[in-house]
């Protein structure tokens, strides 16, 4: 595997930081109406998938694998399209939406972070972002209803846990980055490290 510079550290920080805000409008918000959290949650979904897009054509001119980032990429502005294209959405039709899309974030994340384990040490913080994920789609999956009447508070809490890990780990990619040439492969093949193709090659 060719192994990059972490030089994209940032796009971990700003997507953390997207998710940190949108989870602290949710929770301050707590008579949040639907359309408003439709607004809110697309919103995210479409910066999210975005960022992996970005990140799957700087892999791709990199050559290296960007499947996962693809994948992740058409769940994130999918999700946002439907949200926000369906006028009439109800609460337990935005409640599977966002699980579906959670349960997808999380798995690739988790596979990321089994591909990183070997070249930095804060894998643990993407793998923990992938479980706190699964876990999130999982419970509104399973319990829809009560995830319908809760769904601001739950969809809130997450971001804040989500993006607070995904600043943590672009904050450590970052001190390796600023250290020198380190081997952290992008997430090009995992994170969206989003490799360039005049990023230093490593190995």
């Amino acid at each position: 595997m060719t192994l990059l510079l972490a030089s994209s550290w940032w796009s971990l920080g700003i997507r953390g930081v997207v998710a940190v805000l949108v989870g602290l409008v949710a929770l301050a918000w707590p008579g949040i109406a639907l359309s408003a959290l439709v607004i809110l949650f697309g919103a995210y979904a479409l910066i999210d998938g975005l960022t992996a897009f970005a990140g799957a054509w700087r892999a791709r001119d990199a050559h290296e694998k960007w499947g996962a980032l693809l994948i992740e990429g058409i769940a994130g502005v999918g999700a946002a399209v439907i949200t926000v294209m369906w006028p009439l959405i109800t609460v337990l039709a935005l409640v599977y939406i966002v699980a579906g899309w959670a349960l997808i974030t999380g798995v690739l994340e988790l596979g990321a972070a089994v591909r990183l384990r070997k070249h930095i040490s804060g894998e643990w913080m993407l793998a923990l972002s992938g479980v706190v994920s699964v876990v999130f789609g999982g419970v509104l999956a399973i319990f829809p209803v009560a995830g319908a009447l809760t769904l601001a508070i739950w969809f809130g809490v997450y971001s804040l846990i989500f993006g607070a890990l995904l600043v943590g780990l672009g904050i450590r990619l970052r001190a390796m980055h600023t250290a020198g040439p380190t081997e952290a492969p992008a997430w090009g093949s995992d994170i969206a490290g989003r490799a360039r193709p005049g990023d230093r090659q490593i190995g």
